[in-house]
Formats: structure tokens, sequence, C-alpha cells
């Protein structure tokens, strides 16, 4: 049980820290936060207000992140088997705490980029992230949900369904809702415009 509590901490505390704005000042001297226009401390904004390196250092670091407290816990903690029970606030804690920080005034991003990092903690057990990056490419390339706002939603919902469908672990999959309540809670109060919601087939205009 403390095992497992220190790994809780230690992947929230581990998400709290947002690399957007870390990079942001270390590449380009200014709070690139605050000149976004939703004020997300996310990838997308770390490329469009940092620049490349500031983006591509913002998506590994977040997906890093997500990783490593779940990858750790998973490989080398010392219980031999992990618990059922606690596990699922171990793999949603990475994302819990990118979303709402501590360091931050609990004041931070979607969790998006984290969510992933989380899920690839599990290798080699890849089915939950597989089908997560295959919803985000259907929903981005096939049929095409617009806006972004709508489209992450989508994509969660669906994911959550189809890992239980594919009797993926139970505990991941309550990890997996832990999350998908803590990115919902935060597209909930984001400040993005939301446009009109259209769902199209890529080969429609």
């Amino acid at each position: 049980m403390t095992n497992e509590m220190v790994f809780i901490i230690l992947g929230y505390l581990s998400g709290s820290i947002l690399y957007a704005g870390i990079f942001g000042h270390l590449l380009k001297h200014k709070d690139i936060i605050k000149e976004s226009k939703d004020k997300n401390p996310g990838t997308a904004n770390a490329f469009m207000q940092g620049g490349f390196l500031c983006g591509v250092l913002t998506l590994v670091f977040d997906l890093l992140k997500g990783f490593f407290p779940v990858f750790l816990y998973m490989h080398f903690h010392v219980s031999e088997k992990y618990s059922e029970l606690l596990f699922p606030l171990i793999l949603a804690a990475p994302v819990w705490g990118h979303i709402f920080p501590v360091f931050f005034h609990f004041k931070g991003g979607k969790g998006i980029a984290t969510t992933f990092g989380c899920l690839l903690g599990l290798f080699p057990y890849m089915e939950p992230v597989l089908v997560l990056a295959f919803f985000f490419l259907f929903f981005s390339l096939i049929l095409r949900v617009t806006p972004h706002y709508d489209r992450t939603i989508f994509t969660y919902i669906v994911s959550l369904f189809i890992m239980k469908l594919l009797d993926v672990k139970i505990s991941v999959v309550i990890g997996f809702l832990l999350i998908v309540i803590g990115v919902f809670i935060r597209m909930h109060h984001s400040t993005e415009e939301k446009d009109k919601r259209r769902v199209r087939l890529l080969w429609m205009h």
C-alpha cells in the first residue's frame, strides 16, 4: 500500500511540471502560455508560440512525465504483483497532475500527450495506447470531427468503450476512465473557441 501511494504522489508531482512554460522561458525568454489564446500549457501552443524546438521538447517531456511513473511501477516496484485496487490511480495520476498542477495553482493543460505517455508506460502491454492512437487518427483523418474540442471528447469516449469491448485489463480501463473524467473536466472549463461541431468523411468538403 505504501509503495503504491509513493507512485501515485510521484506521478501527480511529475504531471504537475508544465514543460511548455519551462521551455518557452528557456528558448524564447517569454511566457508562451500567457501569450496563447486559450492559455493552455500544452504541445500545440508550445509549437505555435515557442517554435519547432520548443514544441518537440514539450511533447517529449510531456510524454515522459506520464511514461516513467507508470513504467517504473510496472517493472521495478517492490511487490511481485501490482495492486488492482490502486493501479488505476497510479495510471491516472500524471494526467491529473498535468490538468490540475499543484505548482501552477491547479490550472494546467488538457493532458493529451501525458495520457499517451501513461499508456506507453504499460509497455509491453500496448493495446490501450494503440486504441487511443487509432481513434485520434480516425477522427482526424477518416471520419473528421471538428473542432479539436469535440474531436478530443469523441476520441476519449470511443477509446474507453473499445478498451472495454476488447477486454483490456479492468484496472487499466478504470485508470483510463479516471483520465477521461479529468480530461472532460478540463475541456468543460476550456476557454478555447468552440465552433459548430462538424462530422464528415475524408472525401467530403
